[in-house]
């Protein structure tokens, strides 16, 4: 029996102090919002950046594949050199090169200047996203642990939602250059935060002993380990589904079925609530149904939403019922499998936690940049192209549970059980 909190400061069993520990899942919290944050808010500024720096659109466009490179590799980087170095150095480090990179790029006199930036920004987000994760395996045990997770998913759920009506709500005030200083401001005041309340979670005693290139090895020994990649595969193919959903969802709703942008606003938002619903329900039922069934659960809904928006477009045709409807129900079930298969992940790869972080962040938005320009090469006369491409990712992601994941042998429930 593992106990239900543990700090690295203290003796095994005893619980932290509540506020101490409910201002470090805020801060971590805001540490895993800052990537999606930073890789959505500037979209809606994209035709005045591109008129700013004489650049054309595919230019623009570049500058958030860079981002996403940067953000990839950084994880891949970040969480297993953290397993030698400790946390706290490299988070501190992390937000106050993304603050200081955030200013940089609000000044960049090209988009050529901007594309290295934007790499570089990528892989300093990267620090707080791959190390929360991390620093919540160094902190807690037991059955709380599911429900921080699940806080840790909402956030990274929600973010890209909400990026570009935050981004829409800065450039109603200032140029896109101003979207950038909100970063940099954001980014001050994390390395602020981190300062004051996440201290070193992995001393020295438990930190690899044996260099980084071991560290390397043991990320290794981690991909070949068949129900931690099933998980990680889930969590990478779920957010393709949600990355092809989030890139094609305007022209769905816009231009397909002719709603308005404050319509699609409130489309977008409702669809948000239904994952934060059921993060909710995650969050509350994690003590009572195990974690591989609520993860089957949420793959099981979400390839209902997918076929049923397919079958409804076979038979109805477009439809924009029909079409909400179904991607609420998808939403829902990628509100389930974000959190336990982040849970799960992170419990079977508890030896390394920052390898493990970086596994299963640097895949899940690996897949997610793989998926996002693949709706808009289809064609842009039906919303089958997003329909199908959000089948197919959901589909990979229930093989890779019942090939890899194999939920019924119930890998990673004895970390995590009380």
């Amino acid at each position: 029996m593992v106990s239900p909190t543990r700090t690295t400061n203290s003796t095994p069993g005893t619980a932290a102090p509540a506020g101490r520990s409910a201002a470090l899942i805020a801060v971590l919290g805001a540490l895993s919002a800052v990537a999606p944050l930073a890789t959505d808010m500037y979209v809606p500024g994209f035709p005045a950046m591109g008129a700013a720096l004489h650049a054309n659109s595919t230019a623009i466009q570049l500058t958030m594949t860079t981002f996403l490179a940067g953000l990839v590799a950084g994880q891949l980087v970040i969480g297993p050199l953290s397993d030698t170095m400790g946390r706290r150095r490299l988070l501190i480090g992390g937000t106050a090169a993304f603050a200081a990179l955030s200013l940089a790029c609000a000044l960049a006199p090209n988009v050529q200047t901007l594309l290295i930036l934007r790499l570089l920004q990528g892989v300093a987000a990267a620090t707080g996203m791959v190390l929360a994760r991390a620093v919540l395996s160094d902190r807690f045990d037991g059955p709380e642990v599911p429900r921080y997770f699940a806080l840790l998913a909402q956030v990274l759920g929600i973010s890209p939602v909400a990026a570009p009506v935050l981004g829409g709500a800065i450039l109603s005030v200032t140029t896109w250059r101003g979207i950038f200083v909100a970063l940099a401001l954001a980014g001050a005041l994390l390395t602020v935060a981190v300062l004051a309340k996440v201290p070193e979670t992995l001393p020295p005693r438990k930190r690899q002993s044996q260099g980084l290139a071991n560290t390397f090895r043991t990320m290794g020994g981690l991909c070949r380990r068949r129900a931690f990649m099933g998980y990680v595969l889930v969590l990478g193919l779920t957010s393709a589904a949600l990355f092809a959903y989030i890139s094609g969802s305007s022209f769905v709703f816009e231009h397909l079925h002719g709603v308005s942008s404050t319509a699609y606003s409130l489309i977008f938002a409702t669809n948000a609530v239904g994952m934060l619903i059921a993060g909710f329900a995650f969050s509350r039922l994690s003590r009572k149904i195990s974690l591989n069934t609520m993860l089957t659960t949420g793959v099981a809904i979400c390839g209902l939403g997918v076929t049923g928006q397919l079958a409804i477009l076979g038979t109805a045709g477009e439809t924009l019922a029909g079409t909400w409807a179904s991607l609420f129900v998808t939403l829902l079930g990628v509100g389930l499998i974000f959190p336990a298969a982040t849970t799960l992940g992170q419990a079977l790869g508890r030896t390394a936690p920052g390898a493990a972080s970086a596994l299963l962040g640097g895949l899940q938005f690996l897949f997610g940049a793989l998926a996002s320009p693949l709706v808009g090469l289809f064609g842009e006369t039906s919303s089958t192209p997003m329909a199908l491409i959000m089948l197919i990712a959901v589909a990979l992601a229930a093989l890779a549970l019942i090939t890899l994941a194999r939920p019924w042998l119930r890998h990673g429930e004895t970390l995590t059980d009380n």
